[in-house]
């Protein structure tokens, strides 16, 4: 695998801030969802992934600087003798640094003087039948994010979700009825795999509720603008308005001002998990003919010459 600074096209010394900004913007360029017929925005997309993962978060980030994991996120193996992480280096010196006086072979292990937490002794003793190291304990594996976009009709009525994982993987998310923006839905053991035999790690899939084309989604409730006629308003008037479960009846009062916001009680998300349903709220806009007739116009001057007003008297 690259270098996830150079996937991410950022520097090492590169700030947090700065790390997360190229992640969103390459993360967005590539999402399969708007390179559906691109295998290989898919498999860039991954790898993107992949290396945020690395130097997006703090401790990775260090241990990778470190050397001691590599850009796939696993700890780095030994590696044998030679200078680098995990191995060692070897060489020849004279005692006292005479020229010609007796000589040593020197252990470095690595991670500095003194073996950086090395004990040379387990290494002999292992070569030579003594006690041997335990083994290290199975680590679970880490859990990954991804995010599902669902419709707001699956959202009330519950349904399924396809989600990509950072990993690449396509699954099918259960959609309780009633989710709401933002809530995380676990997937068990769908994250990165353990290490040492340790258990996967989880898929935490947050839910984005897909724009609608006239509904707006405020927490549990809905918002809906709803045009009405110059005489609905002035008159009053019974209406019918779009809910999540059909049109229903509206009263609209007489003398109702454009913006005039009326309540529909129970009629936005439903209810789940002790939260109560929510409520539909519904604003008037006052809408004229697209094309109005001389009748019409002439109505409308006689309406302005017998009965004017000024609606922005109180605006000084």
């Amino acid at each position: 695998m690259r270098d996830p600074y150079d996937i991410l096209g950022v520097t090492k010394t590169a700030s947090a801030a700065d790390i997360k900004k190229a992640y969103r913007s390459l993360a967005k360029k590539y999402h399969p969802d708007r390179n559906k017929d691109d295998a290989k925005a898919k498999e860039r997309f991954a790898e993107i992934n992949t290396a945020y993962e690395i130097v997006g978060d703090e401790k990775k980030k260090a241990q990778y600087d470190r050397g001691e994991i590599g850009p796939d996120g696993k700890p780095r193996g030994f590696e044998g003798f030679g200078a680098g992480p995990g191995g060692f280096t070897r060489g020849w010196r004279t005692a006292g640094g005479a020229p010609g006086g007796e000589q040593h072979f020197e252990f470095n292990f690595g991670g500095g003087p003194g073996g950086g937490g090395f004990d040379p002794s387990d290494l002999f003793a292992d070569l030579f039948g003594g006690r041997r190291r335990a083994q290290a304990a199975p680590t679970r594996g880490d859990d990954v994010v991804a995010t599902a976009t669902v419709p707001l009709e699956t959202v009330a009525k519950g349904g399924s979700a396809r989600v990509i994982l950072p990993s690449g993987r396509t699954l099918e998310v259960k959609i309780p009825a009633g989710v709401e923006e933002g809530q995380q839905i676990r997937l068990r053991g769908q994250g990165q795999p353990g290490l040492r035999g340790g258990e996967p790690g989880d898929a935490l899939v947050a839910v984005r509720v897909a724009a609608h084309p006239y509904f707006r989604v405020e927490g549990r409730d809905l918002r809906v603008e709803l045009p009405v006629t110059v005489y609905e308003a002035a008159l009053g008037a019974k209406v019918q308005t779009p809910t999540l479960d059909g049109k229903v009846e509206l009263a609209v009062p007489p003398g109702s001002n454009g913006g005039r916001t009326l309540r529909l009680r129970g009629k936005g998300l439903p209810a789940t998990e002790g939260k109560p349903a929510g409520d539909l709220y519904v604003s008037l806009k006052i809408m004229l003919p697209e094309d109005p007739d001389a009748d019409f116009q002439a109505k409308m001057r006689e309406l302005r010459d017998r009965h004017g007003y000024d609606p922005r008297r109180k605006m000084g």
